[in-house]
């Protein structure tokens, strides 16, 4: 081996989620895409009246704070977002699973009442 550390887990499954073409990039997006929508990524560093706004129009999908706008650029090669959603699917389940101690919200289920 040449001495470099293993790339971790999530960020390989990162990785085929952006050639997998499963990301829904930027609120708009996220908000136009809800019928596709499995779970939804903010940066730790999001205005906090934007992080109030996804939660409120994400309440019925788990929402997950990790990582900073800077791990987006290098991870998605997007510059400037925010806000990810991830469309249904196995490895998007596969990538909830790993990210779920980081999710900030209890997502409501249709049968229950708000």
């Amino acid at each position: 081996m040449s001495g470099e550390n293993p790339t971790p887990l999530i960020e390989q499954l990162l990785t085929l989620a952006l050639e997998s073409r499963l990301l829904l990039i930027g609120r708009e997006a996220v908000r136009k895409n809800k019928s596709h929508l499995h779970f939804v990524l903010i940066t730790t560093d999001i205005v906090a009246n934007h992080r109030d706004e996804v939660l409120a129009e994400n309440r019925h999908y788990p929402v997950v704070q990790h990582f900073t706008a800077a791990d987006f650029a290098r991870l998605f090669k997007i510059e400037g977002a925010k806000t990810v959603g991830f469309a249904k699917s196995e490895l998007a389940k596969s990538i909830y699973a790993e990210l779920k101690p980081h999710r900030i919200n209890e997502p409501l289920h249709p049968s229950k009442k708000e």
